[in-house]
């Protein structure tokens, strides 16, 4: 029986920008994770790392940090803080519902802790400020605020106590001797009050949650 012509080789998909920006920002995630924050990363690591020729990833993100920013934009869209009801509730509840959000995302907050200690003049912590600043104001009216209370800085006030607590969440366990789970429900209790002194302008505080 005569030889059969071997078969040609199957042609590899080529991969769309959106399909290898994707593969970048998955390697970025994975080197982190894997190596830690400290342990550096390199543009070139990262295109070795998903298997993308180095040039692209020059091409599409230019240098680490807008690499960085990026790969925040992507947990981001892959989450979700409940979408409209979120800014629906009231500034308690909705900081309530970030500090859970945030505990759930650690890497998140370390991208944000990296690309703020490198110096990234285009890192922003709130990306939807206008639509807080309406939130704010709904809350003054309706009562969820004091009419006097400066609410843009209480939301970066608020802000800033559950980044640095999540960011800094292990070593806190460890140096008081807690389980950190232990750790996050007497935390959460300590700022559900701290809330409650930041709305209630003095007033008697609402009856404490289950």
């Amino acid at each position: 029986m005569p030889d059969q012509p071997a078969a040609a080789p199957a042609k590899r998909r080529r991969r769309t920008r959106q399909e290898t920006e994707a593969d970048l920002l998955d390697a970025a995630l994975r080197l982190l994770e894997r190596d830690g924050a400290l342990a550096g990363i390199t543009l070139r690591e990262v295109a070795k790392e998903a298997g993308v020729n180095h040039g692209q990833i020059y091409q599409y993100f230019g240098d680490r940090q807008t690499l960085l920013r990026a790969a925040i934009g992507r947990i981001l869209d892959t989450t979700s803080l409940g979408a409209q009801s979120h800014w629906d509730k009231p500034f308690a509840e909705r900081r309530r519902t970030m500090l859970r959000y945030a505990l759930e995302r650690p890497q998140l907050l370390r991208l944000e802790a990296l690309l703020a200690l490198d110096g990234d003049p285009e890192l922003t912590l709130f990306p939807e400020l206008a639509r807080t600043q309406e939130a704010l104001e709904r809350d003054r009216r309706e009562g969820a605020l004091p009419e006097d209370a400066d609410g843009l800085v209480m939301h970066a006030m608020t802000a800033a106590t559950y980044l640095g607590y999540c960011i800094f969440r292990e070593t806190l366990a460890r140096d008081l001797g807690l389980d950190p789970e232990e750790l996050d429900e007497r935390a959460a209790a300590v700022y559900d009050r701290m809330l409650d002194g930041l709305v209630t302008d003095g007033q008697e505080p609402e009856a404490p949650r289950s």
